[in-house]
């Protein structure tokens, strides 16, 4: 095995190159939309959490596949100017991950992807150290099976792994099976268990898989945790939004951030609400990655929406959920 430095956060996951168009509204059906600019930039679940965490001072690494592009090149740039370590394995000919994003007036954004299949990242592309070196792991279930096999390494050594994921992959169920903190999209928890109430989806996950904390991301409605006890709920806090793009990714990384310094549950949630609107105010993915004295001044400033959606379940909604 190569030597690899121990780091705070592993990330293994996806990267890709977004392509921003900003329009005024979202295109009618058969209508004809000019547009004045794009931007391209660096984006990807994984990769925008692990360079928002190396961007707070933590040690990261990230774990992926590129191509041989101009698109492979933006992204090396963009680790090495934020200090990630990086295991990235260059597939020769191959097109780098790619999503087209159409963003509205309101900040709300439309993604279009597009990946080779080649740059799947396979379990055999892994190396144990990369991922055994490390104080966390997060993965986002794109390239599945080598998520299951990171995961599983990281669950045996005690090592904590978060998930954000959006899609119900073929052979989720096994990746799963060895996350601790399941933070998903908000349709994901009620498609994946066949249950349109989110409080029950939640917990219903939570006990099938052994989860620590399941939670689903709300947009403005902030997010919706169970711990396996009771029902937390963190209103989004009230910002001018540019784009929506990377909300989730940054979400998450506060989370992390969190995770790894000790803090309460209920601070973590705060936290990673207050960083992802933040980056909500700029263009891309990690246009508004703030420093920590900003996002802390946004928590202890900033107006929050009001808990409309989800309102933190009572005692005894809980326990009538735990008891069905």
């Amino acid at each position: 095995m190569t030597n690899s430095s121990k780091v705070d956060l592993v990330g293994v996951g996806l990267n890709a190159t977004d392509t921003l168009i900003h329009l005024s509204a979202y295109p009618a059906l058969g209508s004809k939309v000019e547009y004045r600019h794009a931007n391209v930039l660096p984006g990807g679940q994984v990769a925008t959490t692990v360079v928002a965490c190396q961007h707070w001072g933590m040690r990261t690494r990230y774990v992926g596949k590129l191509g041989d592009d101009e698109a492979a090149n933006l992204h090396r740039e963009a680790f090495a100017r934020e200090g990630v370590e990086t295991q990235l394995i260059t597939v020769a000919g191959g097109a780098s991950p790619q999503s087209l994003i159409l963003v509205d007036g309101g900040g709300e954004r439309t993604v279009f992807c597009r990946k080779d299949e080649r740059l799947i990242l396979q379990p055999d592309d892994l190396n144990p150290e990369w991922i055994l070196n490390a104080r966390a792991l997060h993965v986002d279930g794109h390239d599945t099976a080598a998520a299951t096999l990171a995961a599983s390494w990281a669950r045996d050594a005690g090592i904590p792994v978060i998930a954000d994921l959006d899609e119900p992959y073929p052979g989720v169920e096994a990746l799963l099976e060895n996350i601790d903190y399941l933070i998903a999209s908000r349709d994901f928890p009620c498609r994946l268990m066949n249950e349109p109430d989110l409080e029950r989806a939640l917990h219903q996950m939570q006990r099938r898989y052994s989860c620590l904390l399941t939670a689903a991301t709300l947009g403005q409605d902030g997010v919706l945790a169970w711990d396996g006890n009771r029902y937390h709920h963190s209103p989004a806090y009230r910002v001018s939004v540019v784009d929506t793009t990377g909300a989730g990714d940054i979400f998450h990384a506060g989370f992390i951030y969190g995770l790894l310094q000790s803090w309460p549950l209920e601070r973590q949630l705060d936290f990673a609400c207050a960083a992802a609107a933040l980056n909500c105010t700029a263009v891309g993915a990690r246009g508004g990655i703030q420093s920590l004295e900003a996002i802390e001044h946004l928590m202890a400033t900033a107006p929050r929406y009001a808990a409309e959606y989800y309102v933190p379940a009572s005692e005894e909604r809980a326990a009538q959920i735990t008891h069905d």
